[in-house]
């Protein structure tokens, strides 16, 4: 296994998973608002799992999924990373960008700043062509950071979320997406 890449942000530090990290990660997938575009909370099994995966593509890849933690209190405050899209799709195979931030953290810029930590490191180091970023279509929050970070909507490719049944509210997702090209563009 490469040594795990931490990154480092003006607020933030993108880290290895402790175990510390599993209370508050079940918290915030247990939060109905946090929540609200995927198709259910997760269990605390679910969000054990969950981790056992994001640590599971680092061994394989050399990247992945990073816990948050604020530098200023060292709490945990979610996750941001990259990491292969694990379905079958139109725009695939693709690494995407996620993230996910407990509700007392949203609206501080949090989200975006780790995006860019990610996305350095996706195209700086990694040496990746590109990155994309999909979410349900009512998930405007998740759009604004995808916009504030550079993506562009790639409406041609907007897709049904082949995890998801047809009928459901959530299966049509919009695409977005950075090519390294562009990178230096970004704000």
């Amino acid at each position: 296994m490469a040594d795990l890449i931490e990154l480092h942000s003006a607020r933030l530090q993108l880290r290895a998973w402790r175990a510390a990290d599993l209370e508050p990660f079940a918290a915030l997938c247990a939060d109905p608002q946090v929540m609200r575009y995927f198709p259910a909370p997760y269990s605390r099994e679910d969000v054990a799992a969950m981790i056992r995966r994001f640590r599971g593509h680092f061994a394989e890849h050399g990247f992945g999924v990073w816990a948050l933690q604020r530098k200023d209190n060292g709490a945990f405050i979610g996750f941001t990373g990259i990491g292969h899209v694990g379905f079958e799709a139109p725009f695939g195979p693709a690494v995407e960008i996620a993230w996910s931030l407990a509700r007392a953290h949203w609206g501080q810029g949090f989200a975006s700043e780790a995006a860019r930590a990610a996305l350095g490191c996706a195209f700086e180091r990694l040496g990746l062509e590109q990155v994309v970023a999909f979410t349900a279509v009512g998930n405007l929050p998740s759009q604004r950071v995808m916009q504030a970070i550079g993506m562009q909507h790639a409406p041609a490719e907007d897709f049904d979320h082949p995890r998801l049944a047809p009928g459901h509210a959530l299966r049509r997702h919009v695409l977005y997406r950075l090519r390294h090209s562009d990178w230096r563009a970004a704000p």
